[in-house]
């Protein structure tokens, strides 16, 4: 792609959004007020704001290689703690994606250098729901569940953050899965049974009911 091309895009951008509104970037400016804290994936395919149907100001964004929320990772918590403090958020969304190149190469057996702890995260979603995989015969529909539980584990870290808790008993925040269907383009709500998925570790993580 052609670097200067991006500028003209650009220059077209602005003047559609002020052909619309001529205090377009003017409002912009002023501030941001998003509902939705979304955590995807970093993969060039799935464009957040897109897939959603919102504009700029609607949703603060973070995105890595397939969607993880590490209590290691200075980044992801820091994004939380902003989200949920600063904005207050009212909803918080993980967004995994079917065909998931990050989900895949965490199963191979190649050494991938720096990405191997990030991608260990993965293999520990495997482990824990190995049972569950190890039934799938299908490899392709193997990936997919794999994509679905990574998912909802990250969901699960994002709840053990004491700034979600504290948001919870506050005001209700709320933690969503979801899956975007590349073959289609549809979002799919996997609607996570949390009662069912935190039982048993409540105690452990001081997890709100």
């Amino acid at each position: 792609m052609d670097i200067q091309r991006i500028f003209e895009n650009n220059k077209l951008w602005v003047a559609e959004k002020l052909g619309q509104d001529a205090n377009y970037f003017k409002k912009l400016s002023q501030g941001q007020n998003p509902q939705i804290l979304y955590i995807g994936c970093s993969d060039s395919r799935v464009t957040a704001e897109e897939l959603m149907g919102v504009g700029p100001g609607e949703a603060f964004i973070l995105r890595n290689i397939a969607n993880m929320v590490s209590n290691l990772d200075l980044s992801a918590m820091s994004v939380i703690n902003y989200a949920v403090n600063i904005l207050e958020v009212k909803h918080i969304i993980v967004c995994g994606h079917y065909n998931c190149g990050g989900v895949k190469s965490a199963m191979q057996s190649a050494d991938l250098g720096i990405l191997n702890p990030w991608l260990r995260n993965i293999r520990d979603v495997y482990r824990l729901h190995k049972d569950e995989l190890n039934t799938i015969e299908n490899e392709e529909k193997k990936y997919d569940r794999l994509v679905e539980l990574n998912v909802q584990e990250q969901c699960v870290n994002i709840l053990k953050t004491a700034d979600v808790q504290r948001a919870y008993r506050k005001r209700g925040i709320t933690v969503h899965g979801w899956i975007f269907d590349i073959h289609s383009g549809k979002i799919i709500d996997l609607k996570i049974d949390y009662d069912k998925v935190l039982e048993g570790i409540r105690e452990i993580y001081h997890l709100d009911d």
